[in-house]
């Protein structure tokens, strides 16, 4: 009797034994998920709507449609936000109005509002006349770091604006070395055969040269800090100091902001690959450049240079809000619309093949919604999400293999 209680003991710690085996290995399988989010309003009413089900998404592949392995609805499971205000402080661009304290101050308020898993970093660009730049707070969910950072922009707005000390500057890069020394360069090719080369100094300033499809150099500019060295900054920062959360920038200026349009495509890369989500908070233009604009931007476009609209692009491309303010209050109204639409989202997601590796390029995406109403009528959605992706290259090496 004791030998046959003996016996069952070995078997069942043998059958534990490979159970735990298989578990792990189960563990050790690499499962490839493209995750996104989406935005779906109604077309009447602008606002989100929160009661649809896996059922009333597709999501297509470069055109083909996805199984959707992984959904939630607004609020569950949502990844905490990592917010990031980006000011552009021209004088005679949105600067004119962040210098008035209301406006801050509707701003101040509406950040206040977010739960406290979500934190907030504010950086400050075109100071005096130097342009330099500064972040006013790291990432933060404390209301009295937040309402300190955004009392400091007066000063930095306006004819008489002071730029930040040094220490405080985000173009002080630590390590040896003079300021102006290059620490990177990249070069961009973009599909009309135009070439961009940054290069990026200690300082944290940039060098652009574009050459066209014969080599020759059409435009070059030196010592800058442009729209997509604050992208790409503000993207670089999220991800290391904050992998977990959801990445967002929310850029506020006139509209006005020159970028090569090869720049700009590799900027969206930038977001897309890193799921960022870019939304732009549009002041008025002044009177001066309304009149000029019919005239600059053909001019701008035949130098291969993106003078207006680029941030109202990215948005549309990562899945973002362009929204255009006014009035003291619409400054409040559209951060709160932006914050608003970002926190409430459709999480999906579908999983990648083995045998799909990584071929470097983007791949498209279209998500697609249908609901109908109360009367059993197709109802007039609009949605926002990204609209590309690119894919892991972590996969096993025997499936690697084997699809080469």
């Amino acid at each position: 009797m004791r030998r046959i209680l003996l016996l069952i003991i070995i078997a069942t710690l043998a059958s534990l034994s490979i159970n735990a085996q298989e578990v792990e290995e189960t563990i050790k399988i690499k499962t490839r998920v493209v995750f996104l989010d989406a935005l779906v309003k109604d077309k009447k009413t602008n606002l989100p709507i929160s009661n649809l089900t896996t059922e009333n998404f597709e999501v297509l592949d470069d055109g083909k449609p996805r199984d959707i392995s992984y959904f939630t609805r607004e609020g569950q499971a949502r990844k905490p936000l990592a917010l990031i205000l980006i000011l552009d402080l021209r004088e005679d661009g949105a600067g004119r109005f962040l210098k008035r304290t209301e406006i801050l101050k509707a701003m101040e308020d509406e950040l206040a509002k977010l739960p406290p898993g979500d934190e907030v970093a504010i950086m400050a660009m075109d100071i005096a006349e130097d342009e330099e730049r500064v972040w006013l707070t790291e990432f933060t969910n404390d209301r009295a770091k937040l309402a300190a950072a955004l009392a400091r922009v007066p000063a930095m707005c306006g004819p008489n604006a002071t730029a930040p000390p040094p220490e405080t500057n985000s173009a002080q890069v630590q390590g040896e070395g003079k300021p102006d020394d290059i620490v990177s360069t990249e070069t961009i090719r973009g599909s009309n055969g135009g070439t961009i080369t940054r290069s990026t100094r200690r300082d944290g300033s940039v060098n652009v040269k574009r050459t066209d499809k014969d080599g020759k150099v059409t435009v070059e500019i030196n010592d800058i800090y442009d729209m997509s060295a604050a992208i790409i900054e503000a993207t670089h920062k999220a991800e290391k100091l904050r992998p977990n959360s959801q990445p967002s920038i929310v850029w506020v200026s006139d509209g006005i902001a020159p970028i090569f349009f090869e720049d700009r495509d590799a900027t969206e890369q930038v977001l897309i690959r890193n799921n960022v989500i870019f939304n732009s908070l549009t002041v008025e233009l002044r009177t001066l450049f309304k009149f000029l604009m019919p005239i600059g931007k053909p001019i701008a476009g035949w130098i291969g240079l993106s003078l207006y609209g680029s941030a109202k692009h990215l948005a549309q491309r990562s899945g973002g809000e362009a929204v255009k303010v006014g009035r003291v209050k619409d400054y409040g109204t559209g951060l709160s619309r932006i914050i608003g639409n970002l926190t409430a989202r459709y999480s999906l997601g579908f999983a990648l093949a083995e045998s799909e590796v990584d071929d470097g390029r983007m791949h498209s995406l279209e998500v697609r919604v249908k609901a109908k109403d109360d009367k059993g009528k197709n109802r007039k959605l609009q949605v926002s999400s990204r609209q590309g992706y690119y894919m892991s290259s972590t996969i096993p090496k025997e499936a690697a293999a084997k699809a080469q």
